[in-house]
């Protein structure tokens, strides 16, 4: 299939695809005699692995290494599990950083509710925010 096929079946972007040719996550694909990229189910499930691993919160270096260490035959089991581990720490830090950001806008919402005009520059809300939190 080509480049627009393959992207129109997985829902990604023809540029997207060449940029992962670029940074070696996609293997360079073969080409038709006028030049075209060919490509196979192989290139549809790396895709797919990508896509997943993505979504999971896997930058993309993090992806190229499972690729590489699956090249190598390798099993990147282990290092998937600490790239989940860490992920799992990440996530509970900025459930805790949004919590904290939750009570200081319900705050800030009472204050606004409580006063008609908060004088500032701009808006007193923000500002006060800014300069002492709330």
């Amino acid at each position: 299939m080509r480049i627009g096929e393959l992207a129109h079946r997985l829902g990604v972007n023809t540029k997207t695809i060449r940029y992962y040719e670029s940074i070696g996550l996609l293997p360079e694909p073969e080409r038709t005699a006028s030049g075209y990229r060919v490509y196979h189910e192989g290139d549809v499930e790396r895709l797919e692995f990508i896509k997943s691993a993505q979504r999971l919160g896997l930058a993309l270096d993090e992806v190229r290494e499972i690729l590489a260490l699956r090249e190598r035959g390798e099993a990147p089991c282990n290092y998937v599990r600490a790239l989940i581990s860490q992920e799992v720490v990440e996530i509970d830090q900025r459930l805790e950083e949004l919590r904290g950001l939750r009570q200081e806008l319900v705050a800030l919402e009472r204050r606004a509710q409580d006063s008609a005009g908060v004088n500032g520059v701009i808006c007193g809300l923000i500002e006060h925010v800014r300069q002492k939190g709330v």
